[in-house]
């Protein structure tokens, strides 16, 4: 009898992200200090817990499903905020809808955009699972390069030529995961310009716009342009500005002409995002942002002794300071093999960081380091690494 492989062949074909492969190869290590994956050290701040558990205990609604797309009173609340950072108001029933964090998000809105084919502008280098994605649902990622030398920003100039007939949606972050750069006003309006120019779809994934330490004044917010409110699809997670990474919950902010497809598609895969997690995502943005200032106050000490640790070791790393999210993109001086680099680092010194090159092509011969881990293991990997590269 022949045999048959159950598991179809975008399946096969997919691999887990470099991220979670190298945070998994690193929990195998009992003692393995871990730099490979962004999650915040921090605890869900206390009035978020304490409305979760008041709807446990009191509401007995809180363990059912939502609709699909979000508790009516959250999507208001986003609305309320969208209008506070933008200016812009939006009508929460035709705009917003609750996702499960924004890689749900992201998964839902590239089964909603992508054919086989389709085109997906991506920066080079970019976060690692949109690629992954866009591959999955049989995109093709297109990659607009940035360049190193000129701080890990792309030249507007090159995003034109990189559209063709086939070409669906740009995606943006910033600041950027992986090289904690923060993209400039006059790129952003660019990639406005190209999108509005070609009725493309522009993916605004924003994890990390809380965290911009000095640089707050330089960040540009793309969903604040009133004239691409139709091209522009906005996406926040409460994972790491509310410390819920495991809670998973976020939300979407759409044109008009996508919300019935997106919800259609959330519902066939989600159902919907975590009741709970709704109501605990409604306290975060109800009650009074006072963590923010903390998180970014730790994570802004952090940045600084990561820095300081990488400047003692200036033969074998040479790198960009961050000025946003919490990633340092070091270029490795001594090899392009960043993978070998990455798995030799953690047999031979026990510290697990990210292989640049699964971020793309320009991420070869650089690595990742999340510096949202307590200090304590910062100091610890460093350790290490000094003693793994010294005399």
């Amino acid at each position: 009898m022949t045999r048959r492989n159950p598991i179809s062949t975008r399946t096969r074909e997919a691999r887990i992200s470099a991220i979670k492969e190298m945070s998994i190869l690193g929990a195998r290590v009992p003692d393995a200090a871990s730099l490979a994956w962004g999650l915040p050290s921090f605890r869900t701040p206390e009035p978020i817990r304490a409305a979760a558990a008041r709807a446990l205990a009191e509401d007995p609604r809180a363990g059912m499903y939502a609709l699909p797309a979000g508790l009516p009173e959250l999507r208001r609340a986003v609305a309320a905020e969208h209008r506070r950072r933008t200016g812009i108001g939006i009508d929460p029933e035709r705009r917003v809808t609750i996702t499960a964090g924004n890689m749900q998000g992201l998964d839902t809105l590239f089964q909603v955009l992508v054919d086989p084919g389709d085109e997906v502008i991506v920066t080079d280098p970019g976060f690692v699972s949109h690629i992954q994605q866009i591959r999955f649902f049989g995109g093709v990622p297109v990659y607009w390069r940035m360049d190193e030398a000129a701080g890990w920003q792309p030249d507007p100039a090159d995003l034109p030529g990189l559209v063709t007939a086939r070409t669906k949606a740009i995606v943006i972050v910033t600041p950027s995961n992986p090289t904690g750069r923060i993209l400039t006003e006059a790129t952003l309006r660019a990639v406005a310009d190209v999108a509005l120019a070609h009725g493309l779809i522009v993916i605004a994934d924003d994890p990390y716009r809380h965290f911009t330490y000095e640089n707050r004044a330089r960040f540009f917010d793309l969903a604040s342009l009133p004239e691409l409110a139709d091209n522009l699809v906005y996406l926040f997670t409460f994972s790491k500005a509310y410390a819920m990474s495991g809670w998973r919950v976020g939300y979407a902010v759409l044109p008009e002409a996508l919300i019935d497809a997106v919800v259609k598609v959330h519902d066939k895969t989600m159902i919907c995002a975590p009741r709970l997690s709704q109501i605990a995502a409604l306290a975060g943005l109800e009650g009074p942002p006072d963590h923010l200032a903390e998180f970014e106050r730790v994570l802004g000490r952090r940045r600084d002794l990561i820095c300081e640790r990488l400047d003692r070791l200036d033969s074998v790393f040479a790198y960009a300071r961050p000025e946003g999210a919490y990633y340092v993109f070091p270029q490795l001086l001594d090899t392009a093999d960043d993978v070998g680099f990455a798995h030799h680092l953690l047999d031979a010194a026990h510290v697990t960081v990210t292989p640049g090159s699964a971020f793309g092509p320009s991420g070869a011969g650089h690595v990742r380091m999340a510096y949202c881990v307590g200090e304590d293991v910062l100091n610890t990997a460093f350790d290490r690494l000094d003693a793994h590269f010294g005399p």
